[in-house]
C-alpha cells in the first residue's frame, strides 16, 4: 500500500512541478502570435513595462528620477542615478540597458557596448538592449554578430521592424544569395 501511494505521488510529480506561465511568458506568446508590427507594438510596451519592474522600491524610484532627469535634458543627473542603481542592483538588467543607452548618446560606444552586453546577458529576452547592440555591431563592421543579435530580436518579437528589414539585408551580405 506504501509502495502505491508512493508511485501515485511519482506520477503526479511533474504535473505540481509543472508552474504556471508568468505573465511575461504569456505576452512573448502574444508577441509571436501578433500578425503585425501595430498589433506588436501594445504588447512590447507591457513587456518593456514588466521589464523596467526590479522588484526594489528604490531602485524603482531612481530609475524613475532618472527617466525623467533624461527627458529634461539633465544628462548628468540621469547619468548619476542610473550609476547609482548598477551599484546597488547590478543584476538589474533595465539599468544596464539605460546606461547603455546614455552611453551611446555621450559618445562612449565602448562603454554602451559593454553596458548593453550586461543587460543582454542579465534579461536574455531584453530585445530593445539587443537591438541597439546589434545596431552597434554592424556600424563597427561586426555583420555577422549583428545578424545573430537581429535574429535572436526577432525569434522573440517576429514583427519587429527594424530587426526584421536589417537581417535580411545583412543575410545577404553576411551569408550571400542563395542559387
Amino acid at each position: 500500500m506504501r509502495k502505491l501511494a508512493l508511485l501515485a505521488a511519482l506520477c503526479l510529480l511533474p504535473l505540481v512541478a509543472q508552474a504556471a506561465p508568468s505573465e511575461e511568458d504569456k505576452l512573448f506568446g502574444a508577441l509571436k502570435a501578433a500578425d503585425s508590427a501595430e498589433s506588436a507594438k501594445p504588447i512590447e510596451e507591457k513587456l518593456t513595462q514588466l521589464f523596467r519592474v526590479s522588484g526594489s522600491p528604490s531602485v524603482d524610484l531612481l530609475m524613475s528620477r532618472a527617466g525623467i532627469a533624461l527627458a529634461q535634458a539633465d544628462n548628468g543627473t540621469a547619468r548619476a542615478l542610473v550609476e547609482a542603481v548598477t551599484r546597488a542592483a547590478p543584476h538589474y538588467a533595465e539599468a544596464w540597458r539605460m546606461k547603455g543607452h546614455m552611453q551611446q548618446a555621450g559618445g562612449d560606444d565602448t562603454g554602451a557596448m559593454i553596458s548593453l552586453q550586461r543587460a543582454v546577458t542579465l534579461n536574455p529576452r531584453e530585445f530593445a538592449a539587443m537591438t541597439e547592440l546589434a545596431e552597434m555591431l554592424e556600424d563597427y563592421g561586426d555583420k555577422p554578430g549583428a545578424l545573430k543579435l537581429y535574429r535572436r530580436v526577432l525569434a522573440l518579437d517576429p514583427q519587429m521592424k527594424i530587426a526584421a528589414e536589417r537581417a535580411k539585408a545583412l543575410a545577404k551580405e553576411v551569408e550571400g544569395q542563395g542559387i
